[in-house]
């Protein structure tokens, strides 16, 4: 049985960029925003930076008033997803009857819409690169529309191709951590420490430029100033610490510590318990 067969409200068809397909979303079409209610969204590194800003809020407070945080199943890795209204139709809390109030900078989730990408679903069965769906809900009569599109023009036209690239790196590690062992746990300090480099990016700034993070580690200087300014990339730093301590990966760059702290734990990061039988 195909894995989609078994998620409801999708089309158990699979998708690539060439695919084609009618749909329009617009303010005078009778549907318009319940898409937007008794929803899950996981929200990426990259939706949280652009939200964050969008709404003036420091990541901290972003994360305390919007978000929900969870472990994925399979992964034991955390990740936090969109908290929605305590009203009925528990509808996102950046929807009003008008349309969304932050379009510009909604999440992955929301751009893909009407479709799906395996690589956002972390579900056993669809890491397979290149892989969409259709998410085919009974309210929407955007389908009846007559704009054609492809799963790569509408990518494109969403902004989320931009999305995907920057979302990479993290959905990789999501995706890799899958594939390890059940009895491969990672401690609660190490959890803490994946979710501040992932989520709380204005922390994890704190972590880097205000403890001994940057004496311990040999780090370019050209590297440093481009996380002092730039928080896309101090977000990509982040991710790539975190593949190089936790999962030890030869794609990730190489954070070397400096001689007299070799024999100390990575900035205080725990270690993987991997001794469960």
């Amino acid at each position: 049985m195909n894995v989609l067969d078994k998620i409801p409200g999708i089309v158990p068809e699979s998708l690539n960029l060439n695919s084609k397909f009618k749909f329009k979303c617009h303010n005078k079409i009778k549907c318009f925003t319940k898409c937007c209610r008794g929803i899950s969204i996981t929200l990426t590194p990259y939706d949280i930076i652009r939200l964050k800003n969008s709404l003036k809020l420091t990541s901290h407070e972003f994360l305390a008033l919007y978000t929900t945080p969870q472990i994925l199943e399979k992964t034991d890795l955390p990740i936090v997803t969109l908290r929605l209204g305590d009203d009925e139709l528990k509808s996102c809390p950046f929807v009003t009857d008008k349309g969304c109030i932050v379009y510009e900078d909604r999440p992955t989730t929301c751009r893909y819409y009407p479709l799906g990408v395996a690589s956002l679903m972390y579900k056993e069965g669809v890491d397979e690169k290149g892989f969409y769906f259709f998410v085919n809900e009974p309210h929407c009569l955007g389908f009846e529309e007559e704009k054609e599109w492809t799963v790569e023009t509408w990518r494109k036209d969403q902004g989320v191709d931009i999305h995907d690239l920057l979302n990479a790196s993290w959905t990789d590690m999501i995706v890799h951590k899958r594939s390890f062992p059940p009895n491969i746990k990672f401690t609660d300090k190490t959890k803490q420490l994946f979710f501040m480099a992932c989520y709380d990016i204005d922390k994890f700034r704190e972590f880097v430029f205000e403890s001994t993070f940057l004496d311990r580690y040999a780090i370019e200087s050209e590297i440093i100033d481009k996380i002092k300014k730039d928080e896309i990339a101090l977000s990509e730093f982040g991710i790539k610490w975190l593949k190089s301590i936790l999962f030890k990966r030869k794609d990730a760059d190489n954070f070397q510590l400096n001689e007299e702290d070799a024999n100390l734990t990575n900035a205080g990061a725990d270690k993987i318990q991997n001794k469960q039988s």
